[in-house]
C-alpha cells in the first residue's frame, strides 16, 4: 500500500508540459470526460460505506485529476460539478489549490491536495498530509510535503504586496472533535512555504492558528473583507470543570478575530457583531452532519447576520 501512496505522490511532482492561456475545443472536451469521471469518483470516497473502497476510489481520483490537469489551459477549467473537493482561486489569480478528504472508519480524517500555479507551463505541487506528526502546529514552518491538512473554502489577500496569503479552513479531526484551521500560505524559491509569524496577541505569537472544540457543535470562523478582519467564535468549555478537554468546547456567544494591521494579523477581543458588515462568507461544515437547528442555534445565526 505504501508502494502505491508514493507512486501516486510522485505523479502530483512538479511536472512540464506545454499550455495554453485557454483550452481549445478539443481540450475542453477532454476535460469534460475528465470531470465526468472524478465526479463518479468524489462520490464514491466521500459516500462508499467501505473504507478500502473509499481509499481506492480516492487514490483512482488521484491519477485522474493529474492526467485531467495534464492538459493544455487546465488550469482555466473551473471543474464546477465537483462538489466533494474544494477548488479555490487566490485574489491575484496566482495559484489555486485544490483540497479534500478522506474519513476513516475510526472517524478521522486524511486530507488530500495540490496546488496549482497559474504558469506557461503546468507547475503542481502535491500537498502532503502530515497532521499527526506535527507536534506542534501553531509554531512549525513546513512546507507541501509536511502539509498541515484542510479544506479550504477562503484565501485571503488584504494588500497585493504582501508576500503570503491566508488561508480559512476546515480539518475535521476525531469522532470527539472538530478542528478549524487559520494558515499561512507563501513561496520561497517558487516553492510553497506553510507557516508564519503574523498572528500577534492573545498570550503569543503564532505561525497558524488552531481551533479545536465538540463535533456537533458548529463555529464561525470568516473573512470580513470590509474591516479587513478575520471573525470567529470563542471557544470555551461547557463546563468549568471540563476546561481542557477540548470534545466539551464551543461557541460562548462572544466573538474575537484578527485585525490585519501592518502587514500582520492582530488579535482583538469581545467584537461587536453588529457593526461588523456581512459579507456572506462561505463557512465549511462537516458534510456528514446533518443537523436540524433548534431555536438556538436559529437565534445564534440570527445574531451573527
Amino acid at each position: 500500500m505504501k508502494k502505491i501512496v508514493f507512486g501516486l505522490i510522485l505523479l502530483l511532482v512538479t511536472t512540464a508540459a506545454p499550455a495554453q492561456h485557454l483550452a481549445d475545443a478539443a481540450g475542453l472536451k477532454q476535460l469534460k470526460v475528465f470531470e465526468d469521471s472524478l465526479k463518479v469518483l468524489g462520490n464514491r470516497f466521500i459516500n462508499d460505506e467501505n473504507e478500502l473502497e473509499r481509499k481506492n476510489a480516492n487514490y483512482k481520483f488521484i491519477k485522474t485529476l493529474v492526467s485531467a490537469l495534464k492538459v493544455p489551459g487546465s488550469y482555466h477549467y473551473a471543474f464546477d460539478s465537483l462538489k466533494n473537493i474544494s477548488l479555490i482561486n487566490a485574489p491575484d489569480n496566482r495559484f489555486r489549490i485544490m483540497a479534500w478528504h478522506v474519513l476513516n472508519n475510526d472517524g478521522s480524517y486524511r486530507f488530500y491536495g495540490a496546488i496549482q500555479m497559474n504558469s506557461a507551463v503546468l507547475k503542481l505541487y502535491p500537498l502532503e498530509d502530515y497532521s499527526p506528526l506535527l507536534k506542534n502546529p501553531e509554531d512549525s514552518v513546513t512546507d507541501n510535503r509536511k502539509w498541515f491538512g484542510a479544506q479550504y473554502y477562503k484565501i485571503i489577500q488584504p494588500d497585493a504586496a504582501l508576500p503570503y496569503y491566508t488561508l480559512l479552513g476546515w480539518k475535521g479531526n476525531t469522532i470527539k472533535t472538530t478542528k478549524k484551521v487559520i494558515e499561512v500560505l507563501s513561496f520561497s524559491n517558487g516553492k510553497p512555504v506553510l507557516g508564519m509569524r503574523v498572528f500577534t496577541g492573545n498570550g503569543k505569537i503564532r505561525r497558524r492558528v488552531v481551533f479545536e472544540y465538540a463535533r456537533q457543535a458548529s463555529m464561525l470562523l470568516k473573512y470580513n473583507a470590509d474591516s479587513h478582519l478575520i471573525v470567529f467564535d470563542h471557544l470555551a468549555a461547557s463546563d468549568p470543570k471540563t476546561k481542557g478537554k477540548m470534545e466539551t468546547y464551543g461557541p460562548d456567544m462572544s466573538y474575537s478575530g484578527y485585525q490585519f494591521k501592518l502587514g500582520k494579523w492582530v488579535f482583538v477581543d469581545n467584537l461587536d457583531m453588529r457593526n461588523i458588515p456581512d459579507t456572506n462568507d462561505e463557512q465549511y461544515v462537516d458534510p456528514k452532519k446533518q443537523l436540524v437547528p433548534d431555536k438556538t442555534t436559529v437565534a445564534k445565526k440570527r445574531t451573527r447576520q
